[in-house]
């Protein structure tokens, strides 16, 4: 743990987690299967929906920072049943394993996900990530080659937010709304993430994921660490190479800014690009029939 979190109070402890016992739950409405393999030390955890089959790329989801694969729950039902899609707890997160001494740069995550694939049995996939997950996609993307059907990102971490950004030095986060450490940053995580407005939603989860959240608040701010020491990883797997390529963004995320598009429409101007007004860092949660449709049609177009 770093040393410069604070002590959580014996309250947060005290605090009944109800999130385990809620995600179990999700789990069975969902009607999602859940799996496990370990992996460079790690087990990994993911939940699957639909059977895997030869002539189509399974669909892989990777959650955003101080996430989990449940963040993806209002998309998974919108799967036709004979879609295989997997989302999945990137390692130091959810229910997949957390290690003090390992390293979460967007490299070593690509490349223990990448070795998950070949655990998990899948061939060729359509990778899907948001934010941080976005990231490690783009990095798997570049390391499998063809066995990316394609890539779709969404408010993507990892991308200059304009043209004179100086890429030798790690840009500037406010890191207590990205990884709080006390009830109130909580609070302002899951009412800023999106638009920059409370809502019910933002509210409900305050309360469900808040004491999990605070536990958690050490291995997070390490992973988040680790983030910042190699920022931009994924610009350097993008080129006019990179898999068929879906940028989804909100117009109004405070988290990274709808300026990184620019970035995409010059890096890799194959790219399909679709800037959602009235959204936010969370595309998945804020307007999930949208964005879902977005994504079929893109998926269909290339191979699915």
């Amino acid at each position: 743990m770093s040393a410069d979190v604070p002590v959580l109070s014996k309250l947060h402890n005290r605090i009944p987690n109800p999130w385990p016992l809620a995600r179990t739950g999700h789990r069975w409405l969902q009607r999602a299967r859940r799996h496990s393999v370990r992996v460079d030390d790690h087990r990994i955890v993911w939940l699957e929906r639909g059977r895997r089959q030869s002539h189509k790329p399974s669909v892989v989801l990777l959650h955003g920072l101080a996430a989990m694969k449940e963040n993806w729950s209002a998309w998974l039902p919108l799967f036709p049943s004979d879609q295989h899609v997997l989302a999945v707890d990137i390692p130091g997160f959810g229910e997949s394993d957390y290690r003090v001494g390992a390293s979460y740069r967007y490299r070593d995550q690509a490349d223990r996900l990448t070795q998950w694939l070949g655990a998990a049995g899948l061939g060729q996939v359509h990778l899907v990530g948001s934010s941080m997950g976005a990231a490690i996609a783009t990095v798997m993307a570049r390391k499998i080659g063809d066995r990316a059907a394609s890539l779709t990102v969404m408010n993507s971490a990892g991308i200059p937010a304009h043209d004179t950004v100086d890429l030798n030095r790690p840009p500037a986060f406010d890191r207590s709304v990205l990884v709080p450490v006390d009830w109130q940053g909580v609070y302002r995580m899951f009412n800023t993430v999106g638009n920059g407005k409370p809502t019910a939603t933002g509210l409900a989860m305050t309360g469900l994921l808040g004491t999990d959240l605070l536990r958690r608040a050490g291995q997070n701010r390490h992973v988040f660490a680790d983030m910042v020491a190699d920022p931009y990883a994924p610009i350097n797997a993008l080129d006019n190479d990179t898999a068929p390529l879906l940028v989804i963004w909100g117009e109004k995320d405070r988290i990274t800014p709808p300026g990184c598009v620019a970035f995409y429409r010059s890096k890799t101007p194959h790219a399909e690009v679709h800037v959602m007004r009235g959204i936010g860092h969370l595309p998945m949660l804020e307007n999930p029939r949208r964005s879902y449709r977005i994504l079929q049609a893109f998926i269909r177009r290339h191979g699915g």
